[in-house]
């Protein structure tokens, strides 16, 4: 016989029990704060939280989000097998770091490098993307190439100069000339692939770097509206322009922070481009961050990886990209890439995280969060709006600055699996590949006119100073 409830627990009785098991310590006692200093209570009236915001977007049942891969084999031909046994193996689309050199992804130079490296590649279904950094406008043009006769393609040219700039600390002439460069070209093949998507306004430098997530938002929010205004300069009617823009964020294994980042990036998208009176949906794409990974007891890195993945999805990412458990070390194998498709298929195939359209609506604790991250973000995106946008920010050290002071404030002995906690007692090798380097003639990136120069984003690793401790 079972006994009918009256009515549920109200947030009095949760907290009620909470302090019972206190045994006379405060429940205040139990909150806590982000790096950036935003708080985190361990019990939420959602009642008394902000109002609830359904921030979810259509779902597809089947492929709920496009289940992407990097590709950055220096050399072309390996790298066109990597990205083919991607496609079979189950990936939807593909970013290919391209760097002539060799060292920071495939050594592409010309259209036939690249055309070399997309052998076999069905453009119309599998859309490609680059991570070119200064050399965006000719890769973007190479591409086009590539897919000359696939008007629909879903290209993504990821012009992205304002992270390039902030990561190296400059820029190989005026960054100014850059954009003006890149919005020529965006605008120009907008008209020829009008599914493409133009420019990546990223806020990943700022994670890899160690900033938090609303700073990371802030410099996302204001790098798509210089990349609007750059595109509209150049003839592209307004909500074309915002359409031609993606959002690029990274996601942790602290899944809560990465849906309630991706959640409060959609309700700045939509203040923003509502400003411009103009309604276009956010698109946002997700990669896994690299400053949690580990090289050493790098096996690890795999629950890391899917917890990035957890939270991507659970946040609405549009496009999930997650890296290799052995990046940390090296080159992936054909394992580590499998290991990262997989993961990915299980969370949508098999744990159904797609199947709800907002799974954090109305959680106390996450919609807290999310406005909180919200509200902070757009406090960072003012203040460098003020200071003249975010070129200027950049150039003035802001945006490093509030990077040093998050960092600062990390803890001084974080708690990783692997490192500080439990960490191995024996050698468990790791296979990562070794391959040749050979560098191709590529044309300059350098535009006529000073450098442009900027305190750089250097990426790091949070555990690196832990390695090897005894």
């Amino acid at each position: 016989m079972t006994q009918a409830i009256d009515s549920a627990p109200t947030y009095q009785d949760w907290r009620a029990l909470v302090e019972k098991t206190l045994k006379g310590e405060p429940i205040e006692s139990l909150n806590r704060a982000t790096a950036e200093g935003l708080p985190i209570a361990p019990l939420y009236d959602a009642e008394q939280g902000p109002h609830a915001h359904f921030l979810g977007r259509p779902i597809d049942a089947d492929r709920p989000w496009d289940l992407r891969v990097g590709v950055s084999h220096p050399d072309p031909g390996l790298a066109n097998r990597d990205l083919l046994k991607d496609l079979e193996g189950g990936a939807a689309s593909a970013v290919i770091a391209i760097d002539p050199s060799g060292v920071k992804g495939v050594a592409i130079g010309s259209a036939a490098g690249l055309a070399s490296a997309l052998a076999d590649v069905v453009l119309e279904f599998a859309p490609l993307g680059l991570d070119a950094g200064f050399l965006g406008p000719q890769a973007a043009e190479w591409l086009a190439s590539a897919a000359k006769g696939s008007p629909q393609a879903k290209l993504n040219l990821h012009l992205d100069p304002l992270s390039a700039m902030a990561e190296a600390g400059q820029s190989p002439g005026p960054i100014e000339a850059h954009l003006q460069s890149g919005a020529k070209v965006a605008r120009r093949l907008a008209d020829i692939h009008p599914k493409a998507g133009l420019f990546l306004a990223s806020g990943r430098v700022v994670h890899e770097a160690g900033g938090g997530e609303a700073a990371e938002l802030a410099f996302a929010a204001a790098a798509a509206l210089t990349y609007a205004k750059a595109l509209v300069s150049e003839g592209l009617p307004m909500a074309q322009a915002w359409g031609g823009i993606v959002l690029g964020l990274s996601a942790d294994a602290d899944y809560f922070a990465s849906l309630a980042k991706l959640r409060a990036a959609r309700l700045i998208w939509d203040r923003l481009t509502s400003a411009c009176r103009v309604t276009v949906a956010a698109r946002i794409e997700a990669r896994s961050s690299r400053r949690m990974l580990t090289a050493q007891d790098p096996w690890t890195n795999m629950l890391r990886q899917t917890a990035a993945g957890v939270g991507a999805a659970l946040g609405g990412a549009d496009a999930i990209q997650l890296g290799y458990f052995t990046d940390a070390l090296g080159c992936p194998t054909p394992f580590a890439r499998r290991q990262s498709r997989n993961a990915q298929l299980v969370l949508m195939e098999e744990a159904h995280l797609g199947r709800v359209s907002d799974p954090g609506a109305g959680s106390g604790y996450v919609e807290t969060l999310t406005d909180e991250i919200a509200r902070a973000a757009w406090v960072r995106f003012q203040a460098i709006e003020a200071a003249g946008g975010l070129m200027e920010a950049l150039a003035k050290g802001i945006i490093a600055d509030d990077v040093a002071k998050t960092l600062a404030a990390r803890p001084d002995q974080p708690k990783i699996v692997g490192v500080t906690a439990f960490p191995p007692t024996g050698q468990d090798p790791v296979e990562v590949d070794i391959p040749t380097i050979r560098a191709v003639e590529a044309p300059s990136s350098r535009l006529p006119g000073p450098d442009s120069h900027c305190l750089p984003l250097m990426p790091i690793r949070l555990s690196q100073a832990f390695e090897g401790a005894k």
